[in-house]
């Protein structure tokens, strides 16, 4: 189930699809680890209880909501506006866009509060040892983030060999502006997220 959860198509395959395309296979993988420290962080807040109470404040979910949705509006216009040439992998900054790779994935994982629900409903529903709750949840949480890095990994590896055929700078600029567009309406999808909902 877990592994079904991980292929599923969301906002991390977009951001995965659209730093590797874009950047090469060394951005790919670094936005999918920073997507896995992210779960990871999750992991931790959840069995804590920290997730919990953070769905108990309306103000603190819809704060949170709200910072995740500018920050992946943000990301799409950026890669709308962005503009590819020829002369990029010559560019002594794209070694620095690269190392952003793991900040974003990091960030747009911590604080997109659907991620929050699905490990609040989600992984409970398999807690089978009422006196080792929290040993479970970081097993469980651990496994997630193992599936879902393994998973991204094979994912950057097979969309690098696709992106042989897609160096030209023009289709290059069409598939950063279709998922800027896509990555904005996950963004706007969730200012709609309510903290009852996965």
């Amino acid at each position: 189930m877990t592994l079904f959860v991980v292929m599923s198509p969301g906002i991390d395959t977009a951001l995965i699809t659209k730093r590797t395309i874009a950047d090469g296979k060394s951005a790919g993988f670094q936005m999918a680890f920073g997507i896995t420290v992210g779960s990871l962080f999750h992991t931790v807040a959840a069995t804590l209880g920290l997730s919990a109470l953070l769905l108990q404040s309306s103000l603190t979910f819809n704060i949170l909501k709200l910072l995740g949705a500018i920050y992946l509006i943000f990301l799409g216009i950026k890669a709308i506006l962005q503009k590819k040439d020829d002369n990029q992998n010559k560019d002594p900054l794209n070694e620095v866009r690269n190392k952003s790779a793991f900040q974003e994935g990091l960030l747009s994982n911590i604080l997109n509060p659907k991620v929050i629900i699905f490990f609040l409903t989600f992984l409970p529903q398999f807690v089978t040892d009422s006196e080792n709750v929290m040993g479970q949840f970081l097993l469980m949480g651990c496994t997630y983030a193992l599936l879902s890095i393994i998973w991204f990994v094979v994912y950057v590896i097979c969309l690098h060999y696709i992106r042989e055929w897609l160096l030209s700078p023009i289709v290059q600029n069409w598939m950063e502006k279709a998922t800027g567009v896509v990555l904005i309406g996950f963004g706007i999808k969730l200012l709609f997220t309510k903290a009852n909902s996965v």
